[in-house]
């Protein structure tokens, strides 16, 4: 024949918990963590205005950057202007060039 043997039916774990339980369903509230909620706001609006002035900073750099890339954008259409213009005027002056050793060869076959 064997014998049970029966222990505490409760751990101490469940004891703990159970002290802390008010109407046997509610925990009981540890009064030194808990903050006012004018407490609690004012960390969060201290939180978004850092995250507000991060913000704000990184938009001012960002416009900079745009306008200088504007800048250089601008500079570099003028250097295509002036490439333009100079590959005219290089055109130009080898048609002229070509004209005028055409008309040598028809000069000099008329001789």
């Amino acid at each position: 024949m064997k014998k049970l043997v029966v222990g505490p039916a409760t751990t101490p774990e469940y004891g703990e918990r159970r002290s802390k339980k008010i109407n046997d369903n509610i925990p009981e509230l540890n009064s030194e963590d808990v903050r006012s909620v004018e407490e609690y706001l004012q960390v969060i609006t201290s939180e978004l205005e850092i995250i507000k002035q991060d913000f704000e900073r990184k938009n001012l750099e960002l416009e900079r950057k745009i306008e200088r890339l504007e800048e250089k954008k601008m500079h570099l259409r003028l250097d295509v202007d002036v490439q333009t213009l100079e590959a005219k005027k290089l055109r130009k002056g080898k048609n002229k060039e070509e004209e005028d050793l055409y008309s040598l060869k028809t000069d000099y076959k008329k001789l």
